[in-house]
Protein backbone atom coordinates (compact mmCIF):
# COMPACT_ATOMS: atom_id res chain seq x y z
CA UNK A 1 0.00 0.00 0.00
CA UNK A 2 1.46 3.30 -1.36
CA UNK A 3 2.42 5.83 1.44
CA UNK A 4 0.58 9.00 1.81
CA UNK A 5 2.55 11.32 1.74
CA UNK A 6 2.76 14.71 4.29
CA UNK A 7 3.93 17.34 1.91
CA UNK A 8 7.65 16.40 3.29
CA UNK A 9 9.81 14.08 2.79
CA UNK A 10 13.60 12.99 2.84
CA UNK A 11 15.93 13.39 0.11
CA UNK A 12 19.70 11.35 -0.09
CA UNK A 13 22.56 11.77 -2.70
CA UNK A 14 22.12 9.17 -5.75
CA UNK A 15 25.43 7.43 -4.46
CA UNK A 16 23.90 6.96 -0.84
CA UNK A 17 24.15 3.87 0.87
CA UNK A 18 20.43 3.97 1.73
CA UNK A 19 19.61 2.94 -1.49
CA UNK A 20 21.31 -0.21 -1.20
CA UNK A 21 19.43 -0.62 2.35
CA UNK A 22 22.80 0.28 3.75
CA UNK A 23 23.49 2.92 6.02
CA UNK A 24 23.32 6.84 5.10
CA UNK A 25 26.72 8.21 4.51
CA UNK A 26 25.23 11.51 2.37
CA UNK A 27 24.11 14.50 3.73
CA UNK A 28 20.77 14.44 3.52
CA UNK A 29 17.77 17.56 2.33
CA UNK A 30 14.23 17.81 3.00
CA UNK A 31 12.08 18.66 -0.17
CA UNK A 32 8.72 20.57 1.00
CA UNK A 33 5.68 20.71 -1.30
CA UNK A 34 2.35 22.01 -1.89
CA UNK A 35 -0.78 21.72 -4.08
CA UNK A 36 -1.64 24.99 -5.53
CA UNK A 37 -5.56 24.58 -6.91
CA UNK A 38 -5.48 28.11 -8.73
CA UNK A 39 -2.69 27.20 -10.65
CA UNK A 40 -3.09 23.43 -10.89
CA UNK A 41 0.35 22.63 -10.21
CA UNK A 42 2.94 21.56 -6.87
CA UNK A 43 4.98 24.24 -5.73
CA UNK A 44 7.82 22.60 -4.06
CA UNK A 45 11.54 23.74 -2.07
CA UNK A 46 14.63 22.22 -0.64
CA UNK A 47 15.96 22.38 2.73
CA UNK A 48 18.95 21.27 4.99
CA UNK A 49 16.68 20.30 8.02
CA UNK A 50 13.21 18.78 8.52
CA UNK A 51 12.01 21.64 10.61
CA UNK A 52 12.89 24.54 8.02
CA UNK A 53 10.89 22.35 4.96
CA UNK A 54 7.81 21.80 7.84
CA UNK A 55 7.81 26.02 8.87
CA UNK A 56 7.80 26.84 5.07
CA UNK A 57 5.49 23.75 4.12
CA UNK A 58 2.81 25.60 6.46
CA UNK A 59 3.18 29.36 5.28
CA UNK A 60 2.68 27.95 2.12
CA UNK A 61 -0.71 26.17 2.40
CA UNK A 62 -1.86 29.15 3.87
CA UNK A 63 -0.64 31.90 0.74
CA UNK A 64 -1.71 29.07 -1.72
CA UNK A 65 -5.64 29.12 -0.18
CA UNK A 66 -5.16 32.84 0.04
CA UNK A 67 -3.55 32.76 -4.22
CA UNK A 68 -0.63 34.87 -3.19
CA UNK A 69 1.70 32.06 -4.21
CA UNK A 70 3.04 33.38 -7.31
CA UNK A 71 5.46 31.49 -9.36
CA UNK A 72 9.37 31.91 -8.87
CA UNK A 73 10.78 35.38 -9.85
CA UNK A 74 14.04 35.95 -10.94
CA UNK A 75 14.43 38.97 -9.05
CA UNK A 76 17.19 39.30 -6.67
CA UNK A 77 17.37 40.51 -2.60
CA UNK A 78 19.69 42.91 -4.11
CA UNK A 79 17.36 44.35 -6.37
CA UNK A 80 14.42 44.09 -4.17
CA UNK A 81 16.42 45.84 -1.56
CA UNK A 82 17.60 48.61 -3.55
CA UNK A 83 14.43 49.55 -5.44
CA UNK A 84 12.77 49.48 -1.39
CA UNK A 85 15.07 52.03 -0.70
CA UNK A 86 14.69 54.46 -3.56
CA UNK A 87 10.92 54.22 -2.70
CA UNK A 88 11.75 55.25 1.03
CA UNK A 89 14.09 58.68 0.07
CA UNK A 90 11.18 59.97 -2.62
CA UNK A 91 8.82 59.32 -0.08
CA UNK A 92 6.42 56.73 -1.80
CA UNK A 93 7.02 53.94 0.85
CA UNK A 94 6.48 54.58 4.33
CA UNK A 95 6.37 53.11 8.05
CA UNK A 96 3.61 50.71 8.73
CA UNK A 97 2.22 54.30 10.81
CA UNK A 98 1.90 55.90 7.35
CA UNK A 99 4.65 58.25 8.20
CA UNK A 100 7.83 59.01 5.96
CA UNK A 101 11.25 57.37 7.32
CA UNK A 102 13.64 59.91 9.23
CA UNK A 103 16.82 60.39 7.34
CA UNK A 104 18.59 59.32 10.37
CA UNK A 105 16.51 55.95 10.02
CA UNK A 106 17.07 55.69 6.63
CA UNK A 107 20.90 56.22 6.69
CA UNK A 108 20.89 53.44 9.58
CA UNK A 109 18.76 51.10 7.51
CA UNK A 110 21.10 51.47 3.78
CA UNK A 111 24.46 51.01 6.52
CA UNK A 112 22.93 47.83 7.52
CA UNK A 113 22.33 46.59 4.24
CA UNK A 114 25.41 47.21 3.20
CA UNK A 115 27.61 46.25 5.53
CA UNK A 116 25.33 43.20 7.20
CA UNK A 117 22.44 41.76 4.84
CA UNK A 118 23.53 42.12 1.11
CA UNK A 119 27.35 40.92 0.97
CA UNK A 120 25.84 37.27 2.29
CA UNK A 121 22.45 37.21 0.52
CA UNK A 122 22.24 40.38 -1.93
CA UNK A 123 22.70 37.86 -5.12
CA UNK A 124 19.89 35.43 -3.33
CA UNK A 125 16.41 35.50 -5.32
CA UNK A 126 14.18 37.00 -3.21
CA UNK A 127 12.51 33.82 -3.19
CA UNK A 128 15.20 31.57 -1.97
CA UNK A 129 15.91 33.67 1.15
CA UNK A 130 15.33 30.35 3.90
CA UNK A 131 15.17 31.13 7.31
CA UNK A 132 17.85 29.64 8.19
CA UNK A 133 19.90 31.93 6.09
CA UNK A 134 18.77 34.60 8.21
CA UNK A 135 18.88 32.71 11.19
CA UNK A 136 22.58 32.12 10.20
CA UNK A 137 23.30 35.49 9.34
CA UNK A 138 22.09 36.41 12.91
CA UNK A 139 24.64 33.86 14.87
CA UNK A 140 27.40 35.18 12.85
CA UNK A 141 26.73 38.99 14.34
CA UNK A 142 26.19 37.69 17.93
CA UNK A 143 29.12 35.53 17.38
CA UNK A 144 31.34 38.45 16.43
CA UNK A 145 30.20 40.33 19.42
CA UNK A 146 27.50 42.60 18.58
CA UNK A 147 24.71 43.54 20.74
CA UNK A 148 21.80 41.83 20.68
CA UNK A 149 19.79 45.14 19.99
CA UNK A 150 22.59 45.62 17.17
CA UNK A 151 21.26 42.37 15.41
CA UNK A 152 17.38 43.39 15.86
CA UNK A 153 18.57 47.02 14.48
CA UNK A 154 20.07 45.48 11.18
CA UNK A 155 17.33 42.89 11.18
CA UNK A 156 14.33 45.76 10.14
CA UNK A 157 15.41 46.58 6.86
CA UNK A 158 15.21 43.27 5.76
CA UNK A 159 11.87 43.02 7.79
CA UNK A 160 10.43 45.95 5.97
CA UNK A 161 11.86 44.85 2.61
CA UNK A 162 9.78 40.76 2.79
CA UNK A 163 6.26 43.09 4.30
CA UNK A 164 6.26 44.64 1.31
CA UNK A 165 7.20 42.13 -1.06
CA UNK A 166 4.78 40.04 0.70
CA UNK A 167 1.95 42.76 0.36
CA UNK A 168 2.79 42.79 -3.61
CA UNK A 169 2.76 38.77 -3.64
CA UNK A 170 6.08 39.02 -4.49
CA UNK A 171 6.87 36.48 -2.22
CA UNK A 172 4.71 33.67 -0.42
CA UNK A 173 6.93 33.32 2.96
CA UNK A 174 8.93 35.87 4.71
CA UNK A 175 11.88 34.75 6.45
CA UNK A 176 12.25 36.79 8.80
CA UNK A 177 9.92 35.23 11.21
CA UNK A 178 9.87 33.10 13.89
CA UNK A 179 13.73 33.94 14.01
CA UNK A 180 15.66 33.04 17.71
CA UNK A 181 16.99 36.36 18.48
CA UNK A 182 18.66 37.42 21.94
CA UNK A 183 16.50 39.21 24.24
CA UNK A 184 17.38 42.92 24.65
CA UNK A 185 18.54 43.77 27.95
CA UNK A 186 16.70 46.74 30.17
CA UNK A 187 18.55 49.50 29.78
CA UNK A 188 18.75 50.85 33.03
CA UNK A 189 18.84 55.46 32.21
CA UNK A 190 19.81 57.78 34.45
CA UNK A 191 16.93 60.19 36.04
CA UNK A 192 17.68 62.82 38.18
CA UNK A 193 15.62 63.77 41.39
CA UNK A 194 14.12 67.70 41.04
CA UNK A 195 17.12 68.95 43.60
CA UNK A 196 19.38 67.00 41.31
CA UNK A 197 17.98 68.79 37.99
CA UNK A 198 18.16 71.73 38.98
CA UNK A 199 21.68 71.57 40.21
CA UNK A 200 22.61 69.90 36.42
CA UNK A 201 20.86 73.04 35.41
CA UNK A 202 22.40 75.45 37.01
CA UNK A 203 25.98 74.26 36.27
CA UNK A 204 25.75 74.60 32.81
CA UNK A 205 27.47 77.80 30.84
CA UNK A 206 24.68 80.15 30.52
CA UNK A 207 24.60 79.71 26.74
CA UNK A 208 23.22 76.47 26.97
CA UNK A 209 21.54 76.63 30.09
CA UNK A 210 18.42 77.15 28.84
CA UNK A 211 18.54 73.90 26.53
CA UNK A 212 18.94 71.40 28.93
CA UNK A 213 16.52 73.37 31.22
CA UNK A 214 13.75 73.00 28.04
CA UNK A 215 15.08 68.88 27.87
CA UNK A 216 14.28 68.38 31.66
CA UNK A 217 11.21 70.58 31.99
CA UNK A 218 9.72 69.88 28.74
CA UNK A 219 10.90 66.73 27.94
CA UNK A 220 12.07 67.91 24.10
CA UNK A 221 14.04 65.46 22.19
CA UNK A 222 17.13 66.36 20.60
CA UNK A 223 16.40 67.47 17.23
CA UNK A 224 13.23 69.00 18.89
CA UNK A 225 15.49 71.29 20.85
CA UNK A 226 17.87 71.98 17.65
CA UNK A 227 14.57 72.95 15.48
CA UNK A 228 13.01 75.12 18.42
CA UNK A 229 12.08 78.74 16.98
CA UNK A 230 10.75 81.40 19.07
CA UNK A 231 7.72 81.87 17.12
CA UNK A 232 6.91 78.26 18.57
CA UNK A 233 7.64 79.47 22.35
CA UNK A 234 4.50 81.43 23.65
CA UNK A 235 5.69 82.46 27.38
CA UNK A 236 2.65 84.61 27.87
CA UNK A 237 0.18 81.49 27.26
CA UNK A 238 2.72 79.21 29.20
CA UNK A 239 3.13 76.77 26.02
CA UNK A 240 6.00 75.27 23.56
CA UNK A 241 4.43 74.17 19.76
CA UNK A 242 6.88 71.22 18.68
CA UNK A 243 6.63 71.58 15.06
CA UNK A 244 9.71 70.24 13.61
CA UNK A 245 12.86 67.97 14.46
CA UNK A 246 16.40 68.72 13.17
CA UNK A 247 18.89 66.20 11.15
CA UNK A 248 22.21 66.92 11.08
CA UNK A 249 22.85 66.36 7.39
CA UNK A 250 19.22 67.00 6.43
CA UNK A 251 17.98 69.79 8.55
CA UNK A 252 14.58 70.87 9.30
CA UNK A 253 12.85 67.62 8.98
CA UNK A 254 9.09 66.95 9.68
CA UNK A 255 8.35 65.02 13.85
CA UNK A 256 8.88 61.46 14.45
CA UNK A 257 5.42 60.84 13.89
CA UNK A 258 1.79 62.58 13.80
CA UNK A 259 1.94 62.83 17.51
CA UNK A 260 5.20 64.34 17.39
CA UNK A 261 3.62 67.65 16.84
CA UNK A 262 2.18 68.57 20.00
CA UNK A 263 2.27 71.48 22.81
CA UNK A 264 4.06 71.33 25.86
CA UNK A 265 3.29 73.26 29.08
CA UNK A 266 6.27 75.79 30.32
CA UNK A 267 6.42 75.20 34.20
CA UNK A 268 7.50 78.29 35.98
CA UNK A 269 11.09 77.48 36.27
CA UNK A 270 11.60 75.97 32.41
CA UNK A 271 9.82 80.17 31.61
CA UNK A 272 12.90 81.95 33.96
CA UNK A 273 15.29 80.40 32.52
CA UNK A 274 13.96 80.59 28.56
CA UNK A 275 13.41 84.11 29.80
CA UNK A 276 16.52 85.25 30.84
CA UNK A 277 18.29 83.28 27.38
CA UNK A 278 15.94 85.49 25.33
CA UNK A 279 17.23 88.58 27.20
CA UNK A 280 21.00 87.11 26.83
CA UNK A 281 20.26 86.11 22.85
CA UNK A 282 18.97 89.80 22.06
CA UNK A 283 16.38 88.39 19.32
CA UNK A 284 12.81 87.21 19.20
CA UNK A 285 13.23 85.27 15.91
CA UNK A 286 14.91 81.88 14.52
CA UNK A 287 16.17 79.45 16.43
CA UNK A 288 16.06 79.49 20.04
CA UNK A 289 19.40 77.26 20.68
CA UNK A 290 21.40 78.44 17.63
CA UNK A 291 24.82 79.70 16.93
CA UNK A 292 22.82 82.33 14.33
CA UNK A 293 19.04 82.54 14.42
CA UNK A 294 18.73 80.06 11.17
CA UNK A 295 22.40 77.84 12.56
CA UNK A 296 21.59 75.12 15.28
CA UNK A 297 23.95 74.41 17.88
CA UNK A 298 26.49 71.11 17.19
CA UNK A 299 24.63 68.62 19.07
CA UNK A 300 28.35 67.00 19.87
CA UNK A 301 29.50 70.61 21.02
CA UNK A 302 26.45 70.65 23.62
CA UNK A 303 26.91 67.63 25.33
CA UNK A 304 30.69 68.26 25.76
CA UNK A 305 30.64 71.47 27.22
CA UNK A 306 27.85 70.75 29.58
CA UNK A 307 29.57 66.86 30.65
CA UNK A 308 33.23 69.22 31.02
CA UNK A 309 31.13 71.88 33.56
CA UNK A 310 29.42 68.99 35.20
CA UNK A 311 32.28 67.39 36.05
CA UNK A 312 34.30 70.15 37.15
CA UNK A 313 30.75 70.84 39.71
CA UNK A 314 31.23 67.17 41.10
CA UNK A 315 28.05 66.33 39.07
CA UNK A 316 27.28 63.24 37.48
CA UNK A 317 26.55 64.26 33.47
CA UNK A 318 23.32 63.41 31.92
CA UNK A 319 22.36 62.65 28.37
CA UNK A 320 20.27 63.96 26.57
CA UNK A 321 17.89 61.25 26.15
CA UNK A 322 17.95 61.09 29.80
CA UNK A 323 16.76 64.67 30.26
CA UNK A 324 13.74 63.69 28.29
CA UNK A 325 13.52 60.47 31.20
CA UNK A 326 14.09 63.24 34.06
CA UNK A 327 11.06 65.37 32.25
CA UNK A 328 8.83 62.11 32.68
CA UNK A 329 9.87 60.72 35.94
CA UNK A 330 9.08 64.43 37.45
CA UNK A 331 5.65 64.89 35.65
CA UNK A 332 4.34 61.19 36.72
CA UNK A 333 5.77 62.43 40.17
CA UNK A 334 3.68 65.22 40.12
CA UNK A 335 0.66 63.38 39.23
CA UNK A 336 0.22 63.79 35.74
CA UNK A 337 -2.15 61.39 34.36
CA UNK A 338 -0.63 58.97 31.33
CA UNK A 339 -2.46 60.31 28.69
CA UNK A 340 -1.65 63.79 29.10
CA UNK A 341 1.91 62.54 30.21
CA UNK A 342 1.82 61.05 25.78
CA UNK A 343 1.00 63.53 24.35
CA UNK A 344 3.71 65.67 25.86
CA UNK A 345 5.87 63.09 25.34
CA UNK A 346 4.85 63.21 21.50
CA UNK A 347 4.62 59.55 21.24
CA UNK A 348 2.85 57.83 18.30
CA UNK A 349 0.45 55.87 21.31
CA UNK A 350 0.20 55.35 24.80
CA UNK A 351 1.24 51.79 24.81
CA UNK A 352 4.98 53.19 24.24
CA UNK A 353 4.59 55.45 27.68
CA UNK A 354 3.07 52.91 29.80
CA UNK A 355 6.37 50.38 28.12
CA UNK A 356 8.74 53.09 28.64
CA UNK A 357 7.81 54.87 32.06
CA UNK A 358 5.44 52.43 33.56
CA UNK A 359 7.86 51.28 36.06
CA UNK A 360 8.38 55.00 37.47
CA UNK A 361 4.54 55.05 37.73
CA UNK A 362 2.85 54.74 41.59
CA UNK A 363 0.63 51.67 41.95
CA UNK A 364 1.64 48.58 44.01
CA UNK A 365 -1.27 45.78 44.77
CA UNK A 366 -1.18 47.57 48.55
CA UNK A 367 -1.83 50.78 47.20
CA UNK A 368 -4.26 49.40 44.67
CA UNK A 369 -6.72 47.21 47.18
CA UNK A 370 -6.50 50.87 49.42
CA UNK A 371 -7.67 52.99 46.39
CA UNK A 372 -10.30 50.47 45.35
CA UNK A 373 -11.46 50.11 49.38
CA UNK A 374 -11.75 54.34 49.65
CA UNK A 375 -13.77 54.01 46.01
CA UNK A 376 -16.23 51.79 47.38
CA UNK A 377 -16.60 53.26 50.81
CA UNK A 378 -17.53 56.44 49.19
CA UNK A 379 -19.69 54.88 47.29
CA UNK A 380 -21.44 53.18 49.74
CA UNK A 381 -21.33 55.98 51.90
CA UNK A 382 -23.10 57.99 48.30
CA UNK A 383 -25.74 55.50 48.18
CA UNK A 384 -26.67 55.57 52.08
CA UNK A 385 -26.88 58.98 51.85
CA UNK A 386 -29.37 59.12 48.78
CA UNK A 387 -31.50 56.20 50.42
CA UNK A 388 -31.80 58.65 53.62
CA UNK A 389 -32.66 61.70 51.67
CA UNK A 390 -35.84 59.56 50.40
CA UNK A 391 -36.70 58.39 53.24
CA UNK A 392 -40.13 59.21 55.04
CA UNK A 393 -39.86 61.90 57.50
CA UNK A 394 -40.83 59.06 60.35
CA UNK A 395 -38.21 56.43 59.04
CA UNK A 396 -35.57 59.73 59.08
CA UNK A 397 -36.90 60.25 62.95
CA UNK A 398 -36.46 56.42 63.98
CA UNK A 399 -33.05 56.09 62.32
CA UNK A 400 -31.67 59.39 64.15
CA UNK A 401 -32.79 58.01 67.38
CA UNK A 402 -31.90 54.73 67.12
CA UNK A 403 -28.45 56.12 66.31
CA UNK A 404 -28.44 58.81 69.35
CA UNK A 405 -29.34 55.62 71.66
CA UNK A 406 -25.51 53.89 70.50
CA UNK A 407 -23.97 56.83 70.95
CA UNK A 408 -25.15 57.28 74.27
CA UNK A 409 -24.53 52.97 74.91
CA UNK A 410 -20.87 53.13 73.35
CA UNK A 411 -18.09 53.29 76.01
CA UNK A 412 -16.48 56.70 76.54
CA UNK A 413 -12.45 56.75 77.11
CA UNK A 414 -11.25 58.29 79.97
CA UNK A 415 -9.83 61.49 80.21
CA UNK A 416 -5.98 61.69 82.07
CA UNK A 417 -7.67 62.97 85.22
CA UNK A 418 -9.49 59.72 85.50
CA UNK A 419 -13.00 61.41 84.68
CA UNK A 420 -15.22 60.95 81.41
CA UNK A 421 -14.72 64.38 79.01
Amino acid sequence: MRRKTTGVRKRHSRRCGSHLDRRCDCKPTWEASSWSRRERRRVWRTFPTEAAAKAWRRDAEAALEKGTMKATSTVTLRETAEAWLEGVEDDSIRNRSGDPYKPSVLRGYKRALKQRILPDLGGVRLSDVRRNDVQDLADRMIAEGCDPSTVRNALMPLRAVYRRAIARGQVAVNPTTNLELPAVRGRRDRIADPQEAAKLIAAVPVRGRALWATAMYAGLRAGELLALRWSDVDLAEGVIRVERSWDVKAGPVEPKSKAGRRAVPIAAALRDCLVEHKLAQRRSEGLVFGRTAERPFNPSSVVRRAKTAWQSAGLNPIKPQEARHTFASLMIAAGVNAKALSTYLGHANISITFDRYGHLMPGNEAEAADLLDAYLASASARAAEVRSDSSPPHVKHDEAMNHATEEAARPRPLSEEGEYP
